[in-house]
Parts: structure tokens; sequence; C-alpha cells
């Protein structure tokens, strides 16, 4: 075969990354990292002591959230041509509230290979050790900066049975635990997970008002990078909350419409039971 025969495609690795030790980057990630003939970074300046502690060698490129779109395509041509290219974050998982979401998107759609290179993840480490139920759970991201839109967002999974997960910065964590507080109620379970696999590490769990009480009264505890996980809600919590909201639904309509129609069309709307929004109604 000619030397100058053009190279298979290459393909793209994301590489999860050590969220806080050093350690904990795998042996094939750092095999990966070595092996790859550039390095996507969303810092490169932040991942150059990395990857020169393990000695990954190859040259490193910027992509971050300014400049993804425009990095992409130029990445997604070296893959094309035959380069294998790794794909990093500043820590975790690349993806998770971090950029390169366009670029594996670029990758599929040029027929590439996507390989995942597992590793820490923050949102999964903080709910292993959190003490909730782990079975159902989402990701929510970063919050709001702005308190109203804080509440909007808890407004809006107040219902969730599920654990909902949150990021949080050092300087919002005591106004989001006042606003989950008083969205979620002071009972709601919840944990947090800080400064995860560094040195002050610590796990709070309690109820919201216990860790917002834990946080108010330690500064130690509003100092670095956070994970705020926040119980789901109980079903019959929820169900009780929907009957609730029927019957009250149904005491407006009734004031329009007669306690039968006004019944019937309540519990067309909230998927609740005509005959007990009629007894409510006559009861009252």
């Amino acid at each position: 075969m000619s030397s100058n025969a053009p190279r298979e495609p290459g393909c793209l690795y994301v590489v999860a990354t050590p969220i806080g030790h050093r350690d904990d980057l795998s042996a094939r990630a750092i095999a990966t990292l070595k092996r790859a003939d550039r390095i996507a970074c969303e810092d490169t300046r932040h991942s150059a002591p990395l990857l020169a502690s393990i000695g990954a060698a190859a040259p490193t490129v910027a992509l971050h959230e300014h400049n993804e779109a425009q990095a992409a395509t130029k990445l997604v041509e070296r893959m094309c041509a035959g380069e294998h290219i790794a794909l990093i974050s500043d820590a975790g998982t690349p993806l998770v509230s971090d950029p390169g979401y366009r670029l594996v998107q670029a990758a599929i759609a040029a027929g590439l290979r996507v390989v995942p290179i597992p590793g820490a993840s923050a949102p999964i480490a903080a709910l292993s050790v959190s003490g909730l139920a782990s079975d159902h759970f989402s990701f929510e991201g970063f919050l709001p900066t702005k308190s109203g839109a804080r509440r909007e967002v808890f407004a809006a999974l107040v219902d969730a049975t599920r654990t909902l997960i949150f990021f949080e910065a050092k300087h919002r964590i005591v106004d989001s635990l006042a606003d989950a507080v008083s969205v979620f109620g002071g009972e709601r379970r919840a944990a947090i997970g800080r400064e995860l696999t560094k040195l002050h590490e610590t796990i709070l769990r309690g109820t919201l008002a216990e860790l917002q009480a834990r946080v108010d009264a330690d500064p130690e505890q509003r100092l670095g990078e956070f994970v705020l996980m926040v119980a789901g809600a109980e079903r019959t919590e929820v169900e009780a909350r929907r009957v609730t909201d029927a019957i009250v639904l149904a005491q407006r309509l009734a004031t329009e419409m007669s306690a039968s129609r006004a019944a019937k069309l309540a519990a067309e709307i909230s998927g609740t039971s005509k005959n007990m929004l009629y007894r409510a109604l006559t009861d009252l």
C-alpha cells in the first residue's frame, strides 16, 4: 500500500478528568490522553499541569462556550483527516455543565466514532454519599444567579418525586439555601457536597433548615464548590396538594355554574375524582 494513502478517520474520545484528587484519573484516561494526536481543553492553561504530570505531550486547543462552534468545525476536519482527538474539561466529565456538546454533535453528524472514557463526575459522586434516594434523580445544572429566577426553578420542581441535583457557587450558597427553604419547606431532606475529593471535602446531611443553619453558622462551609441535593417530594404529599388545588378550582368554578358542572369540569382539568370534588363542594 502506498505511504501516501489517506489515513482512516480518527475518533473523538470524551475523557473524564479528576474533580479534585489527581489519583482519580483512570489508567485508561491516561493512556488515551498520551496517545491522542490533539487534546481539546476547556482552558489549556488550567489543564497543562495535569497533562504534564502524566506525560501527555499532544498539542492542546481551547474549546469553550465562546468558540465551540468554530473550534468544533476545525476539530472535525482534523478527525476526518485521521487525527484522534481527546476532549477534556477543567474537571470531571465533559459536557456536564461544561462545553463539548456541539463538538460531539458535529462529530456524530460527520459519521465519526465518539468514545466515552468515563471517570469522575461531581453530581454522581455527591449523590452516592448523600443518603438520598439514587434510583430516580435528575441533574438540574447551575442555579440562576438571581433569587427570583431561582425560586421559579424550585417552584417548578417542588412536586418532583425524584432527587434533585444542583451546582452552586460559594458566593450564592447562603441565598440559594434560603430560597430552597422558602419554596420546598425547611423539613425537606437535603445534602450538600462541598469540595468533593479535595482536602477540605465536606458532606452535610439533614433537612434544608438544618443545612441552612449549619452553613450560616460556619464560614468554612461557605467556601469552595458545591453540589446541592434536595430529596424528592413524598407521593402522598404531592397527591394531597393536587387534591387541594382541584378543590380550590372547583370552588372558583362553582361561583359561575352549578356544583355538579363545576365538579365535572375541575375533575377533567385536574385528573381527580368528580365525585370527590362534588362531595367537597356540597359539604362546603
